[in-house]
């Protein structure tokens, strides 16, 4: 390197080259989050158009060949000469950044874009664009090579292999056919250049899936349409590379429980979406604990004045101040749960790391139930204590939505909303049209929102318990005085990352597990059966549960809000119970407790299930002994007894079969269960907390109409392997 360094040194990026040589900048990444970046970039130019009042229908093809293609019947690209450049509209909006019609020129008075560089950034990451304008009774076509204008030569077939000429003297928008006068909409179907992507970056009908539903419930009578061609490998493909892909943000996708096998049926996937409840039905479709409210929807405005530079007659940047009006909508309803869930958005552009809207909604709400709660302290015995946020939004399930003229945002990537000013609206807006719900007097309001204050009142109450509790468990420790329940097997390792709790299936494998366990680091809590099903119980019932509050208490780390990863006193916590029906009911009402009340025990991956052997075959061998050999399912049984039998060896009879871990012996435990260097350990895991959360609804929830129609549905059900 040399040490000098003068203006000779320096690289000016002309055009889309800045695009090519610093994608990320533009859209996040180069793997499959950054390709699904500028399909939205796309798409939203068609929902702009949707929230100005212009077309109601969007369509979105995933072809086979790689490429994909978006279609509206909005008004279309301008396809006149633009003044300044001397080039048609089309080509301004694919090959100029910062330019197009969302800075203030009256042609929208709301929009997702902003910077004026979508459409180009796209077509510069592209190997190919065709757009195609429908205007005027004429269709218009014009073609692009990595953001360069020509003329490819489909004569062999189309795609971005084709022969590309590249307009020489000036460049031509095409009229290539006609259509009925009133006619209008654009088509953009582009191949993504895999010299810009990785190789393993593709589109995932899933997460598309799932942000189309997302967008038809914030725009009202917006009908949307996904349809994928690609063949069921390669959408298989794509599925595993999204699964693998970090997602830091929800901003690609509100995800909505669907599995990823759930696109990957042989044939077109063609999916459509239409909503006319609004985020009203937004919140319903993403509340997953029983209603304590009717789905309150709020709405407002408010105005504010910013001073911002415009251009004049002469082309000249003027600071102009300028009145705006930001338009409120939000829709909210609380469970009978503790999870928050709360999306917001800025003209239909997700928000997922909040901003100034957020931080008035919570300022709103929270001032509005507080003024209740005092309002009503002797009827709730609240005595002397405050509410907290974290009291109020226990349980609720919200969506946020504010429009306004051209918002200032964090970043080309739009996750943080920076208008100072929006913050005050919606704090108005919230917090006067929430009083009025909560002082109402028809009889639904009134008892729903005098059920709300007492549900606030005792997450408060249950905040403060906890927190009590734990500063007496400390001075506790601190005395090096334990409470913890008789009937546990401690460990003598206080290594936490080193340790192991074992929960155990009654007291007859226990006495079995306490010869079988290394007690240096392995611990044993026994239980007495199927625990309560916290999935239908309330919190209450809950810590009153014998067993429930032994787990806790032995965990030591919390449960629910208060509940903190560091304090846990194991480093793994491994439920072992007998390998039949019951040991999975077993297991399965655990893993309920687990994930409602000490969610991040498997987050972090501290959860297992132990794998214990359902038969025991001993091998007979002449003049050596006996091998002795564990299988774990039936169909591994008569696996190896075939191989025994090809191999001419026989086995003593009959083959044990273990009903429980109480008839095993505590060697046999200990090799088969226990033993760190011979056993075998299910991680449980929540690659997606909202789909899990949906899954134990279904199974565990109150509701039994749905699971009985799972149940009945369920393929390949047979009758002779239920254990009954």
């Amino acid at each position: 390197m040399s040490s000098d360094y003068s203006a000779r040194h320096l690289s000016v990026l002309e055009g889309l080259e800045a695009v090519r040589k610093r994608p990320g900048m533009y859209i996040g990444s180069t793997d499959s989050r950054g390709l699904m970046h500028c399909l939205w970039e796309v798409i939203d130019n068609s929902v702009d158009e949707a929230l100005a009042g212009h077309g109601d229908e969007i369509g979105v093809t995933l072809h086979a060949d790689g490429s994909v293609e978006v279609s509206d019947v909005a008004r279309g690209i301008p396809v006149d000469v633009e003044p300044k450049t001397g080039l048609t509209g089309v080509e301004v909006v694919f090959t100029k950044l910062h330019a197009g019609g969302k800075f203030g020129s009256g042609s929208y008075a709301a929009s997702g874009g902003l910077h004026g560089v979508g459409a180009s950034v796209v077509n510069a990451l592209s190997e190919r664009l065709d757009v195609e304008v429908d205007r005027g009774g004429k269709t218009y076509a014009m073609s692009f090579h990595r953001g360069e204008p020509g003329i490819f030569d489909d004569a062999q077939g189309i795609g971005p292999d084709a022969p590309f000429a590249p307009f020489t003297s000036g460049s031509e928008l095409r009229v290539i056919g006609k259509v009925k006068k009133g006619v209008t909409g654009t088509r953009v179907r582009y191949w993504a250049d895999r010299q810009i992507f990785t190789k393993d970056a593709a589109f995932s009908t899933g997460d598309l899936v799932n942000r189309a539903r997302q967008t038809a419930f914030l725009v009202p009578g917006l009908g949307l349409t996904i349809t994928d061609t690609r063949p069921a490998s390669i959408r298989a493909a794509a599925e595993r590379a999204a699964l693998a892909t970090p997602a830091p943000t929800v901003s690609d996708a509100v995800t909505d429980g669907d599995e990823p096998t759930a696109h990957l049926e042989q044939g077109p996937v063609i999916e459509r979406f239409r909503y006319e409840g609004g985020i009203g039905e937004f919140v319903e479709h993403l509340a997953v604990d029983g209603a304590k409210t009717d789905v309150w929807r709020i709405q407002g405005s408010g105005t504010f004045k910013e001073t911002v530079p415009m251009l004049d007659d002469k082309g000249h940047m003027v600071s102009t101040e300028v009145e705006r009006t930001c338009e409120v909508d939000v829709a909210l309803r609380w469970g009978d749960g503790y999870e928050t869930m709360f999306r917001s958005f800025v003209n239909i552009i997700a928000t997922p790391k909040g901003g100034t809207h957020q931080a008035g909604f919570e300022a709103g709400l929270v001032k509005a139930v507080r003024t209740q709660v005092e309002a009503n302290a002797r009827k709730l015995k609240v005595g002397q204590d405050k509410l907290e946020k974290d009291d109020v939004l226990a349980g609720l399930t919200a969506v946020l939505t504010v429009r306004l003229p051209e918002p200032q945002f964090e970043g080309q990537t739009k996750e943080i909303l920076g208008t100072p000013a929006v913050r005050r609206i919606v704090d108005s807006v919230v917090s006067k049209r929430m009083t009025e719900i909560l002082t109402s007097t028809q009889r639904t309001e009134k008892a729903q929102a005098a059920g709300l204050l007492e549900k606030v009142v005792a997450e408060m109450k249950t905040r403060i318990s906890a927190r009590a509790h734990k500063e007496t468990q400390r001075r506790k420790n601190a005395l090096e005085n334990s409470s913890l329940p008789t009937k546990l097997a401690d460990c003598r390792s206080n290594d936490v990352e080193g340790t192991e709790l074992f929960i155990v299936e009654g007291d007859s494998a226990l006495g079995t597990a306490k010869l079988a366990r290394n007690s240096e680091y392995q611990a044993l809590l026994p239980i007495r059966g199927k625990i309560l099903n916290v999935q239908k119980a309330s919190v209450s019932d809950m810590l009153s549960n014998v067993e429930c509050a032994s787990i806790i208490q032995v965990i030591g780390a919390g449960s629910g809000r208060t509940f903190e990863l560091d304090q846990a006193r194991y480093g793994k916590v491994i439920i072992m119970s007998d390998a039949d029906v019951d040991g999975a009911h077993i297991r399965t009402l655990l893993l309920t407790l687990f994930f409602r009340y000490m969610r991040p025990m498997i987050e972090q991956g501290r959860v297992f299930a132990a794998v214990p052997p359902l038969h025991r075959v001993v091998v007979v061998n002449r003049g050596k002994p006996n091998d002795t050999l564990y299988t774990y399912s039936e169909q591994e049984l008569t696996t190896l007894l075939k191989k025994l039998e090809r191999s001419n060896k026989k086995y003593l009879e009959p083959i044990q079969r273990y009903k429980g871990l109480g008839e095993m012996d505590a060697d046999q435990l200990a090799e088969t269960t226990m033993d760190r260097a011979h056993r075998t350990l299910r991680r449980v895991q929540v690659p997606d907390a909202e789909s899990a959360a949906k899954v134990f609804e279904l199974l565990m929830g109150n509701d039994v109409a749905p699971r009985k129609e799972f149940i009945l549905a369920g393929e390949g059900l047979d009758r002779e392997r239920i254990d009954a």
